[in-house]
């Protein structure tokens, strides 16, 4: 008992530590609290933050403050609407496609099955193989229920979303990059004096969250177009909707790929069987991975993902809990964040 008196005396008498915690409480509190009700604002802070060093270097070249904002949010317009009306419906109609001829993939996925007792009769037998196939239709068909459940529920929120998202977070962008001084004038002037701990502790962390979002962005849009070229060489199906799903994978290091691995090989193979082909696709796709973490990741984060494995890991599966898809995205700065107030 005396050791943590003496503890919390030690480090709870700076009146530093203490503002420094209640700005980590309530911080924290907002974003449990009201997440979901302010996400879209939370969407809309990362992009202006983005979006805030190319209106930098426009002012470097002599822009105007004002001009370089219309131009860098109507560049954000237009690939917004690209997004949206380009490449979201058409990685939805490859998804509904994928699942419309997924039935046909579990019925040739069976006869494989089947084929495998008369290969290795000593590993496995008919009847294993019949229960085997089984179970996994009743599997099959309890996810088909709560998709097609999930889908009929879920579609007036997701018309909700679009036109929320197409209309309210770029009027909030264009507000943050043309008034960002104004506003955090406004809350720097409500913060207490004598902040110098958070100013350290901030000034640590966000050079590193900045260049770790950029990055992650920068990596997602490369590693997702340069699958996409790829498998179109190939000529595989779903190419659009691959590319997606290899580019927000690298959200997640280590596990992410591992993921996106099952459904390229599972398109590859019912697409091509086992051959040349499916091996090209899967040497490629290894390429492209092994690119990504040899050389993309150390040239982009060299000085910011300094966190061991394990400790990605472990903000992963806890931000990505509390959070959701902004907790996973967020993971690693989050864990630099943790690491500066440790320090």
């Amino acid at each position: 008992m005396e050791l943590l008196k003496d503890w919390y005396r030690r480090s709870f008498s700076d009146p530093q530590v203490v503002i420094l915690g209640l700005f980590l409480v309530i911080g924290f509190a907002i974003v449990v609290g009201l997440g979901a009700w302010l996400a879209p604002m939370f969407a809309s802070i990362v992009i202006a933050y983005l979006l805030e060093a190319v209106v930098n270097r426009l002012q470097r070249l002599n822009v105007p403050r004002m001009a370089a904002v219309v131009i860098v949010f109507l560049l954000f317009s237009a690939l917004l609407l690209f997004l949206f009306f380009g490449l979201v419906p058409l990685v939805l109609r490859q998804l509904t496609q994928f699942v419309l001829q997924f039935p046909d993939y579990i019925a040739s996925g069976q006869e494989v099955l089947r084929r495998v007792p008369e290969a290795y009769p000593q590993l496995i037998s008919q009847a294993q193989v019949e229960a085997l196939i089984t179970q996994l239709g009743q599997d099959v068909a309890s996810f088909g229920q709560r998709v097609v459940g999930w889908s009929l529920a879920s579609v007036k929120i997701l018309i909700t979303l679009l036109v929320l998202y197409l209309i309210l977070v770029p009027l909030l962008v264009f507000f943050f990059l043309k008034d960002k001084d104004l506003m955090i004038g406004w809350v720097v002037a409500r913060l207490p004096r004598e902040r110098s701990l958070v100013n350290r502790v901030w000034t640590e962390a966000e050079g590193q969250i900045a260049n770790y979002v950029r990055g992650k962005v920068l990596e997602i849009f490369i590693v997702g177009s340069v699958t996409f070229v790829t498998f179109t060489l190939f000529d595989l199906e779903y190419t659009a909707l691959l590319a997606t799903i290899v580019g927000f994978s690298v959200l997640v290091p280590y596990v992410g790929a591992t993921v996106a691995t099952l459904p390229i090989a599972v398109v590859a193979y019912f697409q091509f069987g086992w051959g040349w082909e499916f091996g090209q696709i899967m040497i490629a796709y290894a390429i492209i991975q092994a690119l990504d973490g040899n050389v993309l990741v150390p040239l982009m984060f060299s000085e910011v993902v300094n966190l061991h494995p394990v400790a990605i890991i472990l903000a992963i599966l806890v931000f990505g809990g509390l959070w959701g898809f902004w907790g996973v995205f967020f993971a690693i700065p989050l864990a630099t964040l943790v690491k500066a107030v440790i320090n």
